[in-house]
């Protein structure tokens, strides 16, 4: 088995990530293998996966608790949470505070936080209302520890690189929005 993935992958600069979990031999039935521009090392070593990474993250909507699309496996050949984790500690992507990350929670999820600080007149609130009363009646260290859920956001050198390899985001597959 692993001759076969060695000369499938042989030319790649480097070995794409295969999950332990996959199923090699049906996936050897018919192999799509990583494209060998997908692993040929960029600037700081990085990979065309990482760049789709910070590409996803940069919409604000990519948090502590999303789930990772075949395709970085698949397709762009890495690991995908082990490569989010390298992107933090690079410095091109932080974890946002608990105050950064209230835009993922609803309005119920913010009503019940206040109501366990004893404020009222939240049925009248709206979010941005809310927000505000948050913020108001809480510390960050008070605040993070009712809710786990973070987001992930660009730093300057994320969204330098992201325009640098503006190519790779341009040829991944988009969905009609």
């Amino acid at each position: 088995m692993n001759t076969i993935l060695e000369k499938l992958y042989k030319d790649h600069q480097v070995k794409p990530f295969i999950s332990p979990d996959r199923d090699i031999e049906a996936w050897l039935l018919d192999p799509n293998p990583v494209p060998k521009r997908n692993m040929e090392l960029l600037e700081d070593n990085l990979l065309a996966g990482d760049i789709i990474l910070l590409w996803r993250i940069q919409f604000g909507t990519f948090t502590t608790e999303s789930w990772f699309p075949k395709y970085f496996e698949y397709t762009y050949g890495i690991d995908a949470p082990k490569h989010l984790k390298t992107l933090v500690e690079e410095g091109y992507a932080v974890i946002e505070t608990a105050f950064d990350s209230l835009d993922h929670l609803n309005a119920a999820m913010k009503k019940n936080i206040l109501k366990s600080k004893g404020i009222t007149g939240l049925s009248k609130m709206k979010v941005a209302d809310l927000d505000q009363s948050l913020h108001g009646n809480f510390t960050e260290e008070e605040l993070e520890s009712h809710f786990s859920i973070r987001g992930y956001k660009l730093t300057p050198k994320g969204e330098q690189i992201l325009e640098q390899y503006q190519d790779i985001i341009d040829r991944h597959p988009k969905k009609n929005l």
